[in-house]
């Protein structure tokens, strides 16, 4: 069993409208985003990898083009774009088409994230 990842990054702006009142996450700022994407499974003997890194892309592009140097709140599905929220809607338009997913990571900054792994 192997598993592998690729990362990719987006600059985004978004406010979080349910903290409480007065807190730094209403006001609209922005983030350099990073996602992370982990799959798992078995290595194919004849081509020697488990997934192509293309095909991780391929599979991340039409994500990126929704989220990058866009206003988060305004995606569908994203209306309150906190870490957790951003991980769960990524990984739920991944994982239909990306067999062996088993986590997405959001990094808001080099030193907060969070990790989802479905369920």
């Amino acid at each position: 069993m192997i598993r592998l990842y690729k990362e990719f990054g987006f600059e985004a702006a978004h406010r979080l409208p349910n903290v409480p009142e007065g807190h730094k996450c209403q006001r609209l700022h922005g983030h350099s985003f990073k996602v992370r994407i982990d799959v798992q499974g078995d290595v194919d003997p004849a081509l020697g990898w488990l997934v192509d890194y293309a095909e991780l892309k391929e599979a991340f592009d039409p994500l990126h083009e929704q989220l990058d140097h866009h206003y988060l709140n305004d995606v569908p599905g994203l209306e309150n774009p906190t870490s957790e929220n951003l991980a769960v809607w990524i990984w739920n338009r991944l994982q239909p088409d990306l067999p062996g997913l088993v986590s997405v990571e959001v990094k808001e900054t080099c030193t907060t994230g969070c990790i989802y792994t479905g369920g």
